[in-house]
């Protein structure tokens, strides 16, 4: 007896379920380095963007990059965030990144050039550094 086409459909189903899920857990492992990095690749681009924007002779072409780099910067918020959700370390890239819109791109240039160099040198196979901060004491009370 063969299957019918239902059947099949609900094993295809199944097996792309299950290999989007182990996809998705194998992303979970690296502490948020994979979601810093691809922030970092749209920061790269709206950084490129924005020179040219601010060297752009014609002032439409100006305003298009400009708003073609926001879109970039708004891109890379959601993966800084989840980034930073997963390791607190990339919280200063989150953080620099909800400042779009409130303060102009020129401002953050600086702080996000520094952010995705750490972000880019940064191997998610290392263990994090060892804390200088002592581990909490512990007391114990005995009842007479």
């Amino acid at each position: 007896m063969l299957p019918t086409r239902r059947a099949v459909s609900r094993w295809i189903a199944g097996i792309g379920l299950v290999t989007i899920l182990g996809l998705g857990l194998a992303a979970c492992g690296d502490g948020g380095t994979s979601a810093a990095r691809q922030a970092c690749a749209h920061i790269h681009t709206s950084l490129a963007l924005y020179q040219r924007s601010t060297t752009a002779t014609d002032p439409s072409k100006a305003r298009q990059l400009t708003n073609q780099a926001e879109v970039q910067l708004s891109d890379a918020l959601g993966l800084a965030a989840q980034a930073a959700s997963e390791n607190g370390q990339w919280q200063a890239l989150s953080t620099t990144l909800s400042e779009q819109g409130r303060v102009p791109e020129s401002s953050l240039v600086t702080a996000l050039n520094q952010q995705c160099t750490e972000v880019d040198s940064s191997n998610a196979d290392e263990p994090p550094p060892p804390s200088n901060i002592p581990p909490p004491t512990t007391t114990t009370t005995t009842r007479p």
